[in-house]
C-alpha cells in the first residue's frame, strides 16, 4: 500500500511519522504528491486534483476520509475501531475532512520543502 501526502504540510508530515510508528510490519510506503513519483502515481491513476492524503491499495485509490479511514484499518489495534465511521456517508464525513485539509497550512504550518526521511526509514519512501 503507498500512501501519497503532501510533502510541505507539518501535518502531513507529522502524520506519516505518526503511522510509521503504528505499521512494525511496514504494509505502508510513502511518497510526496510534489515528487517524480507522487506525480507519476497520480497520473497513472487517473486520479483528481488531490492535494493531501491519497492511498493506493490493491490497484485502486482513496482520497479524503476514504484514505484514512482506510489507513485506520491496518493500523491495528484500537485504531482499527475507526474504521465504523465509514457507516457514515460520505457526503457527511468529507466536508469535514475538507475543512482540515483546507485549514492544515494555517493551523499547522508549512515546509519550504518535502521532509527527509532518516537513513533507517528510507526503504519506506518511493
Amino acid at each position: 500500500m503507498i500512501i501519497l501526502f503532501d510533502g510541505v504540510c507539518n501535518l502531513c508530515s507529522h502524520t506519516v511519522t505518526f503511522i510509521i510508528k503504528r505499521d512494525p510490519n511496514s504494509l505502508f510506503s510513502f511518497t510526496s504528491i510534489q515528487g517524480k513519483t507522487g506525480e507519476k502515481l497520480i497520473k497513472d491513476y487517473h486520479i483528481p486534483n488531490v492535494d493531501s492524503v491519497i492511498l493506493i491499495k490493491n490497484g485502486k485509490y482513496y482520497i479524503h476520509s476514504d484514505a484514512v479511514l482506510e489507513i485506520c484499518l491496518h493500523l491495528g489495534k484500537a485504531w482499527r475501531f475507526f474504521y465504523i465511521l465509514k457507516i457514515i456517508p460520505k457526503f457527511i464525513r468529507d466536508p469535514l475532512y475538507e475543512f482540515v485539509a483546507r485549514n492544515r497550512y494555517k493551523w499547522f504550518g508549512k515546509q519550504e520543502s518535502c521532509m527527509l526521511p532518516t537513513e533507517e526509514l528510507k526503504k519506506r519512501f518511493l
